[in-house]
């Protein structure tokens, strides 16, 4: 068994790999491998729904997959190498934000990022797959009655701690998960202002 202070050390190591594997910037390395710079080119970022404007769907699922997979994996090792602690689902949940954070504020980047919403989904779904997917459901109407992803994604993002409450989860979880929508927010401060003034990029065509 470890002691307390070395469970700290190792608490403390998981969270900052956590972060460092969620600062990959895979859009920007598929948009690299394709031949383009996705800050570059589109909207500027290097998320999934750039990637997918600019390289295609199948790129931009790619990018996807991979941005819901650095926050999501870094947790589930979490789990496992942190089960036998009191405290583990915090310390677990707090590795989920660190990798959203890394995420938006990569170090490899200059700490220019992504928007966090496809790492926020891989975070989400370990902490509750069925709130996640009630979440993601919300995304996609919001999405398709709205024409813009931003919209389904600051609506996914501001109902997923309802969601969890709704499911009964560790009030842990919730808290935890109030940063990141407001981060989310936050990231989506130029969408919201060109929404405001009917500018913003429309995903598909309302019929």
């Amino acid at each position: 068994m470890w002691r307390t202070d070395e469970e700290i050390m190792i608490n403390f190591i998981l969270i900052l790999v956590s972060y460092l594997i969620g600062a990959l910037p895979f859009g920007l390395l598929v948009g690299k491998m394709a031949g383009a710079d996705v800050r570059k080119e589109g909207s500027g970022n290097i998320g999934a729904t750039n990637v997918s404007r600019v390289l295609g769907k199948k790129l931009g699922a790619v990018t996807l997959c991979c941005d819901v997979l650095k926050s999501y994996l870094p947790m589930f090792v979490a789990h496992i190498l942190l089960s036998s602690q009191a405290n583990a689902v915090l310390w677990v949940a707090a590795c989920g934000l660190a990798a959203v954070v890394g995420h938006i504020f990569p170090v490899y980047l200059k700490f220019n990022g992504g928007k966090g919403v496809a790492s926020a989904l891989g975070m989400f779904l370990f902490l509750s797959p069925t709130a996640a997917g009630l979440a993601l459901l919300c995304f996609l109407v919001a999405v398709w009655f709205s024409g813009f992803v931003s919209v389904g994604s600051l609506a996914a993002a501001t109902v997923m701690p309802i969601m969890l409450w709704l499911n009964h989860e560790a009030a842990t979880k919730i808290t935890i998960c109030l940063p990141v929508v407001a981060l989310i927010w936050w990231k989506h401060k130029e969408n919201i202002a060109r929404l405001w003034r009917g500018e913003e990029k429309i995903w598909r065509k309302k019929e």
